[in-house]
């Protein structure tokens, strides 16, 4: 299955009332499965979560732990990019050369690594230490 249309298939399910900015998001394990996930706000913001967050969720829960792929949509005139927060959780489970795939509903696509995306990683090598 195309992960881009994964996402697009997934996002109209987001539940956006307050700011109608839905967007989905599909995760391609190393194991070659595929999870979806949604923005989900609500009233008491910021206690909504990503669409990408719902989808390393989803993944979790049925014991994956391995991004090889991940792409994000929504109905925006450019591809939007992950957050910040969402770029930390993202590396958490994917190496640097993972690709994010970020597109818009209209077909417009921007295609970064997760090094790319978010350079300086901070990640377990750094806790050593500890």
């Amino acid at each position: 299955m195309d992960l881009m249309q994964a996402a697009r298939d997934v996002w109209g399910n987001a539940y956006a009332p307050y700011s109608k900015f839905k967007v989905g998001a599909a995760i391609r394990t190393t194991a070659g499965n595929i999870f979806v996930g949604v923005n989900v706000e609500n009233v008491a913001y910021p206690e909504g979560t990503c669409a990408e967050a719902g989808a390393i969720a989803a993944m979790c829960a049925a014991g994956e732990t391995e991004i090889a792929e991940v792409a994000v949509i929504a109905d925006s005139p450019e591809p939007v990019p992950c957050c910040g927060g969402c770029r930390q959780k993202l590396v958490e489970f994917g190496g640097p050369e993972v690709v994010v795939t970020m597109g818009t509903i209209d077909g417009k696509q921007l295609a970064l690594t997760l090094a790319e995306i978010l350079p300086g990683r901070f990640d377990a090598g750094h806790m050593e230490k500890v």
